[in-house]
């Protein structure tokens, strides 16, 4: 089904016809379609729905660069178009962030959260510092070579160089992802007051568990499950174990 939102058409589904709601928020780059084993086990006891974020799965493209307000607002809108009553949002990664603002900056009847390895907390990392420097004082480099040799070089850089997030996007999202990432989400956290279920993969390599440890301190009503044998995906690496956990967390609210 599509909805209109501030001129975009976004793609959702709706699963279930029960009284409790869940909305789930996929990762970057990720459609609804990566949550459906989750959703088959839930949609007998609960009413679901799902989106694909601009530019990702069947949703058009975004007219301009957004930054995580907006993406954070359009889910708002989402949520009051459809009339959502006191949903439980269920997020990983990017889908994190937006939960983060939703339920601090929006005057929003949220029943509870269940968090998946999500984003939003920055730490230094000084692999990554220097990484960046190096690739930035590579790119003055191409002034020293031949017109005709400066793209391919470039290009080069950016192959060995660019995040596999970042290299697959669309280039028109190329400045959204930056916008993105450079918001540290930190500040908001102590301001959640939702029960919040927290699970993550104890390998994961993108959203360290050092990150999830920080968010379950900071969220004062918040329990930290750590998913072992798992990295940044535990809801498809550990499929049945993640959404039998998810539903034990969930049950009471079966209505």
């Amino acid at each position: 089904m599509y909805l209109k939102i501030k001129n975009l058409n976004i793609y959702y589904e709706k699963h279930g016809s029960k009284k409790q709601t869940l909305v789930i928020l996929p990762g970057w780059g990720d459609n609804r379609l990566t949550f459906n084993y989750l959703i088959n086990y839930l949609k007998d006891y609960f009413t679901i729905y799902i989106i694909d974020y601009p530019g990702f799965g069947k949703s058009s493209l975004p007219l301009k660069d957004l930054t995580i307000f907006d993406y954070t607002e359009l889910i708002y809108e989402f949520i009051k178009i459809l009339e959502i009553k006191n949903p439980i949002l269920i997020g990983h990664s990017f889908g994190g962030r937006i939960i983060i603002l939703l339920t601090t900056l929006y005057n929003l009847k949220i029943k509870k959260l269940l968090l998946i390895d999500i984003a939003g907390i920055k730490s230094f990392n000084l692999t990554l510092f220097l990484r960046t420097k190096f690739y930035k004082l590579l790119k003055k480099f191409q002034y020293l070579l031949p017109f005709k040799l400066r793209k391919k070089y470039l290009n080069y850089l950016f192959q060995k160089f660019a995040s596999n997030d970042y290299k697959n996007l669309n280039p028109t999202l190329h400045k959204t992802f930056r916008n993105i990432v450079q918001v540290d989400l930190k500040k908001y956290l102590s301001s959640i007051k939702q029960e919040t279920l927290i699970l993550w993969g104890e390998d994961d390599l993108i959203t360290p568990l050092k990150d999830g440890i920080k968010i379950n301190k900071l969220i004062k009503n918040s329990t930290l499950i750590k998913i072992e044998n798992a990295k940044h995906f535990p809801y498809l690496e550990k499929k049945y174990l993640v959404s039998r956990i998810i539903y034990e967390y969930l049950k009471k609210d079966i209505i």
